[in-house]
């Protein structure tokens, strides 16, 4: 008897020190206990939207974390005239001639952005801040080519672009990118001259029929396209490809890719 009261007493306080020793799930994340520059290092390698920006969710921590400078550039329109905070800019230009290779740029929902004959010589990443592209609206007005003209890898998410006479995005070389947009040009007797988007590119790198990705090409996924003659315009090598065009009640979404056709 003596024998099976030691034995369970022996099993019972194995358990409290297998149960001591446990990691205690309730606690804090793993994660949680990396440095700041190391968990802001991560966050960079997440989509801008919605990725990145639903980790400002988690807690007061990753929010600074996620909405730091060093990840995004922001265009926004600041409650004291002409003063910007850090990595805040009163206008697109403006942010695109600071940004760096590599760099977002957040633009805000509301208010009113100008684009016209804006150049983008680097790769950028362009987001509207608002839960729907038609939130942020950029104006491009009548004398200007067109809002953007893109000579590098660029990617442009959830924005409304409005031409009024020309194109949207006028793209000579790199890879442009283009989703959840909304690309409007005004009917009127001029819209042979209106086109949401225009390519020039020759795709004359030789290594874009060898690895994919290189060289020039424009892909558009579930994207809205309103006005101009027709929806992409191209005068250099590239073509307009697998087209597929999902129909709603009230528009039209697009999805299509325009690349150099592979020689069989």
């Amino acid at each position: 008897m003596e024998t099976m009261k030691k034995k369970r007493r022996t099993n019972s306080e194995r358990r409290r020190t297998s149960r001591s020793r446990s990691p205690d799930k309730t606690g804090p994340s793993p994660i949680n206990a990396l440095d700041d520059g190391c968990l802001m290092h991560i966050l960079s390698f997440l989509n801008p939207i919605p990725d990145r920006y639903n980790t400002a969710l988690v807690c007061h921590r990753w929010r600074d974390l996620a909405c730091h400078p060093r990840l995004w550039l922001r265009v926004e329109e600041s409650p004291v005239k002409g003063f910007c905070g850090d990595g805040v800019f009163p206008d697109l230009k403006t942010a695109v001639l600071a940004a760096k290779p590599g760099d977002t740029i957040l633009i805000a929902a509301g208010g009113s952005h100008v684009a016209c004959d804006i150049q983008i010589k680097k790769p950028l990443c362009l987001v509207g801040g608002g839960a729907l592209p038609d939130d942020t609206i950029l104006t491009c007005a009548r004398g200007s080519d067109s809002a953007f003209e893109f000579l590098s890898t660029c990617k442009v998410m959830n924005l409304t672009v409005r031409a009024e006479l020309g194109c949207c995005f006028l793209h000579r070389s790199g890879r442009l990118i283009i989703e959840g947009c909304i690309l409007q040009c005004e009917d009127n007797p001029l819209d042979y001259l209106c086109f949401p988007i225009v390519s020039t590119a020759s795709n004359t790198n030789a290594l874009s029929t060898v690895v994919k990705g290189q060289g020039d090409s424009v892909s558009v996924a579930h994207t809205r396209i309103e006005g101009g003659a027709k929806a992409v315009l191209t005068s250099g090598t590239l073509e307009v490809q697998r087209v597929r065009v999902i129909y709603s009640r009230a528009s039209l979404l697009f999805w299509f890719d325009v690349e150099k056709m592979e020689k069989d």
